[in-house]
């Protein structure tokens, strides 16, 4: 009971502070939604369509085609400056305009000019050339009819709908392509657009929190606050105990709240939700640990908390919490595997790109218990030696 009354101050006492509610609760989503919108590769990109007539079945196919590319959804449209408005806001990928006159035109023998309004970054590249492709297999058939009409061997529908039987059938020019290893791309590929940065940005945020927490740690000892606890009938171990267990509970907590809010809020999957909560929990309980170490090696809480955020973003960023470890380097995969976000990482990744169950981590699960094991063991025993001397 001493210890979880320890345990109990600590937490409360940690989140007494408005600031580190805002790191601990309010500043992970953000980075997970600026990430999802920025990075996510995976969700439909929206463009709309203004047709500057009445339109017809020409525009109507136009369309059609356009909504049979993978992950692009149209939006049709009355209003241009409505359409326009909404690509400058983020609303729409892109908007393509369909010329007036353009029903009259595919059978004649005119150059008809589309107009496609995107911002300007790096997404708008790869929707202009999708358009361009869609535009140009359009082309190809109406080329075609256009030629057979003029020659006076068929009239252009009837030529048309030939030359689109024709291009429809694949004839012509075949590409085989076969994937050479895993398909690590595709999968990721696979994932939501907020999935990956959700699960990179927990085991960071974590870890990086309790890090911070060590700073409080120092403050007792400075305070003169473990010295009055020793003074009590609380054994030694009790006090150990519950600074772990304070450390625990913030980033236990800190974890589900990331978890169920993004959940909600962005539709992350987390898979098997036993397997989740495992990883979690262990995976704070190394993070409390390493806690306890930073606040018994140092003697000053701003070199702690300092050095505890810089070392933790260092461990993150080689454990695959900031770039995807499967696009490491072989040398720099294997160095990955010294740090405990990586198998957290890659748990959470057999869980939800391979449909995994808690079975299926176990060996994760086991390095990170070992982890913790180690490091708790260590700080333990230097705190103890810090307090008691």
């Amino acid at each position: 009971m001493k210890a979880l009354a320890i345990a109990a101050v600590n937490t409360r006492r940690f989140l007494r502070e408005r600031a580190n509610v805002f790191f601990v609760f309010i500043f992970p989503l953000m980075i997970v939604l600026l990430i999802g919108v920025a990075f996510g590769g995976a969700g439909d990109s929206r463009v709309g369509v203004f047709v500057e007539d009445e339109g017809g079945p020409q525009s109507t196919e136009l369309v059609a085609a356009l909504d049979a590319v993978a992950d692009l959804k149209t939006v049709a449209y009355d209003d241009r400056p409505a359409m326009t408005d909404a690509v400058q806001r983020g609303e729409l990928s892109g908007g393509l305009v369909i010329p007036g006159g353009y029903e009259e035109a595919v059978p004649g023998d005119s150059i008809i000019e589309f107009e496609l309004v995107v911002r300007p970054d790096t997404t708008s590249q790869l929707l202009t050339e999708t358009v361009r492709g869609v535009l140009t297999a359009r082309a190809i058939p109406i080329r075609a009819a256009r030629f057979v009409a003029g020659e006076g061997l068929a009239t252009f529908d009837e030529a048309l709908a030939t030359a689109q039987l024709v291009a429809a059938s694949g004839v012509g020019v075949s590409v085989e392509t076969r994937t050479v290893g895993d398909s690590v791309l595709e999968e990721l590929q696979s994932q939501g657009t907020f999935d990956l940065g959700a699960h990179q940005e927990l085991v960071l945020f974590v870890f990086v929190t309790s890090l911070a927490g060590s700073a409080a740690l120092i403050q007792t000892r400075q305070y003169g606050v473990s010295r009055r606890m020793l003074s009590t009938p609380a054994p030694i171990g009790s006090i150990l105990v519950g600074e772990t267990l304070g450390r625990f509970g913030v980033a236990l907590v800190q974890g589900i709240y990331i978890m169920v809010g993004t959940l909600l809020a962005f539709g992350v999957a987390w898979g098997d939700p036993l397997g989740a909560l495992a990883l979690l929990v262990l995976f704070s309980l190394v993070g409390a640990s390493m806690g306890i170490l930073f606040g018994a090696l140092f003697n000053n809480d701003q070199q702690a908390g300092g050095i505890g955020v810089l070392i933790g973003l260092g461990l993150a960023a080689l454990g695959g919490a900031m770039v995807p470890i499967e696009i490491f380097p072989d040398t720099m995969a294997t160095i990955a595997k010294a740090t405990p976000h990586y198998w957290a990482i890659d748990g959470f990744a057999e869980l939800v790109r391979h449909h995994g169950t808690i079975g299926d981590i176990l060996p994760n699960l086991a390095v990170l218990a070992t982890f913790a094991a180690v490091i708790m063991v260590i700080g333990g025993w230097r705190l103890r030696t810090v307090l008691t001397r």
